[in-house]
């Protein structure tokens, strides 16, 4: 069972994914199909320090830490969580790219 909380601030909602469990989630939706989350300076940190502590992160369809950059300011979904609760969603997202 889920429930959610939101601190509005990405440090502050990691930090409690990372002390209580359960997923920090900023997908892409259709206003901004990249995310809002910055690669370099939010993404990318935060996801080494989730894979670091036995967590996954996550576009949905692809690892966060295996995307060169191609722009300073390039923009990307960011999912992470524990590993287990990462590898559910990125299951959901493969079974909605099948039926679209």
């Amino acid at each position: 069972k889920f429930s959610s909380r939101y601190i509005g601030s990405m440090v502050g909602d990691v930090h409690r994914t990372l002390m209580y469990g359960g997923v920090f989630g900023y997908p892409g939706d259709s206003k901004n199909p990249n995310g809002k989350l910055r690669l370099l300076y939010q993404g990318a940190p935060m996801s080494y320090i989730m894979e670091q502590a036995g967590g996954l992160s996550t576009t949905g369809f692809e690892r966060v830490m295996e995307i060169s950059p191609e722009l300073v300011h390039q923009r990307v979904p960011v999912i992470m969580g524990s590993k287990n609760d990462i590898l559910e969603v990125i299951e959901a997202y493969a079974a909605a790219a099948e039926s679209a």
